[in-house]
Order: C-alpha cells, then sequence, then structure tokens
C-alpha cells in the first residue's frame, strides 16, 4: 500500500536522553523512498502517528499496554540483544539493539502500513471510533472499575470560546474554519493587555499563544492570564515552529498546558480541540 512521504509524528517513551538523542537522529536521516519521521517534543500534546518504546522499562510496557482498544497508533519495542521475544512486550512488533537504520525504517513502514488498512476499514464500516485520550498523566495500569467510577471523578472541560494571540488574524481563521461545524466562538487579539482582559471578561475554554508573532512574548501573556481567578482550568497551549527553543521549565511555570508544534494538520486540530475542549461526539 502506498504511503504518504509527508513527516510522520513518532512519541518516544521510556528511553534515557542518550538513546533517545540517537533514535531522533535515526529517524531524521530520511530514507530516499519512503515515509520520514519527526520525534514528538515530550510537552507536545499531539496525537502520534507511531509509539517507539524502551523494551527494557516495566513501566513503559505497561504504559503501551493500556493504550485504548483499537487505538490507530501502533508501536515498536526496542530490546536488548538475545531478547526479541520480551515477553512483557506482548504482541507489540519488536525491534534488538543495537538498532540499525535500515531494519528501524523497515519495521515503521510495514506498522503504518497497518496503521493506514485499519484507518481504510474504519471509514468503510460502522466501526466506533477511538476519540483522543484526555488523560493528562500516562495510564500506568488497566481502568479496574466501573465506568460509573471514572464518570464521578471527571471534571469536564470548560465552556467557552478559543481565544488565539498572534499578530495576524491568519490561525483565527484556520481555527475557525476546523471548529465551524462545532459552533464555537474563535477569539483574536494582538496584545497582552487585550488577551488579559478577554480571558476577565468572557468565557474562555483554550489559549492558544502563537509564538513565532513578533512583539508577543509567550511565557508572560501564559503568566499574566493564568494568574487571573477562575483561570487556573483554562488550557493555555504554545504554537511552536520547529525552530523555536521551547523552555519545558519555564512554560510549566508560567502555568501552560503544553505544545504543538506548526503546521498543524486538520486532524491534529480536531484531536486536540477534542482533548481540551467540550465537543460533541
Amino acid at each position: 500500500m502506498h504511503l504518504s512521504s509527508h513527516p510522520f509524528t513518532v512519541r518516544l517513551i521510556g528511553f534515557p536522553p542518550g538513546e533517545s538523542a540517537r533514535l531522533e537522529a535515526l529517524l531524521a536521516r530520511a530514507r530516499g523512498v519512503g515515509p520520514s519521521y519527526s520525534c514528538l517534543h515530550d510537552d507536545s500534546l499531539q496525537e502520534p502517528d507511531l509509539y517507539i518504546a524502551n523494551g527494557d522499562s516495566p513501566t513503559t510496557l505497561t504504559r503501551i499496554g493500556c493504550l485504548p482498544p483499537g487505538s490507530l497508533q501502533p508501536a515498536l519495542v526496542i530490546c536488548n540483544p538475545g531478547e526479541p521475544g520480551n515477553p512483557g512486550a506482548g504482541n507489540w512488533r519488536t525491534l534488538a539493539r543495537p538498532v540499525d537504520p535500515l531494519q528501524l525504517h523497515e519495521a515503521l513502514a510495514d506498522l503504518l502500513d497497518t496503521r493506514v488498512q485499519v484507518l481504510v476499514q474504519q471509514n468503510t464500516r460502522a466501526t466506533r471510533r477511538v476519540l483522543a485520550e484526555r488523560r493528562r498523566r500516562p495510564r500506568l495500569a488497566p481502568d479496574g472499575e466501573t465506568p460509573a467510577f471514572y464518570t464521578r471523578l471527571r471534571r469536564g472541560p470548560v465552556n467557552g470560546a478559543v481565544l488565539i494571540v498572534d499578530q495576524e488574524c491568519k490561525l483565527r481563521n484556520e481555527v475557525a474554519r476546523v471548529l465551524g461545524p462545532r459552533r464555537v466562538p474563535v477569539e483574536w487579539t494582538d496584545s497582552l493587555c487585550a488577551a488579559v482582559r478577554l480571558c476577565d471578561e468572557t468565557k474562555v475554554a483554550l489559549v492558544l499563544i502563537n509564538t513565532a508573532a513578533v512583539g508577543i512574548e509567550p511565557y508572560e501573556v501564559c503568566s499574566s492570564i493564568k494568574s487571573q481567578d477562575g483561570a487556573q482550568r483554562t488550557p493555555v497551549v504554545f504554537l511552536v515552529e520547529q525552530s523555536f527553543h521551547y523552555d519545558s521549565v519555564r512554560a510549566r511555570r508560567a502555568g501552560a498546558r503544553g505544545l504543538l508544534t506548526t503546521p498543524v494538520a486538520g486532524r491534529h486540530w480536531m484531536l486536540t480541540f477534542q482533548k481540551l475542549l467540550d465537543l460533541p461526539v
């Protein structure tokens, strides 16, 4: 089956920094033919196309084992030599260390091919779609209680508008087009003072800050918004280009929920909105 050549997103799970850097370098070395890949930042809210997991970490294996049934994100498990059949890896595709670049790309291409086939089947049958995961922390054990138990624990997203903080209205128009059928209001401003005032005077469910906008200091905007009474549950998300240096510590201190790497595809916009907004299924 033909696969698109645009970059697919990969989330690395459970690897030490050195091995993560080596895997990122291998994935960035795109082959002449076949798909290319980019690794998501740890704070990225984007749903990955694939997972690559450390098979030596029981916690990591438990985490991928708790992915929702029918998840469209397949996983590749990296194991130590002589342990490609690690029983903890379950039915996941495995690859032994040291990682061979050719075998890595072949394994990922096979997993993507399987994913595409599942998507085709899902679109041609009345299959229940898997929604975006709304949990803010990794799932480390299967749900053992009744659905009613978890319903009582949940707090729904805040109702209100989506606020875009950007120098131009292009991003606002793009988000409004994606959310159009859901009738969610989308506001836009290009200043810190106006953003703070809008969040104070109107109901805002989500704030998106374009970090590439000249004259907008994203950490300051985020901190000012989150310091207001009643804004603790309003998620603030940074929109970053690949070249932007995202300071995780500073962003978390300011109250940011995470980031999205631009440009954002329509599908990833919708998955993010499902995660952060009160949208009908």
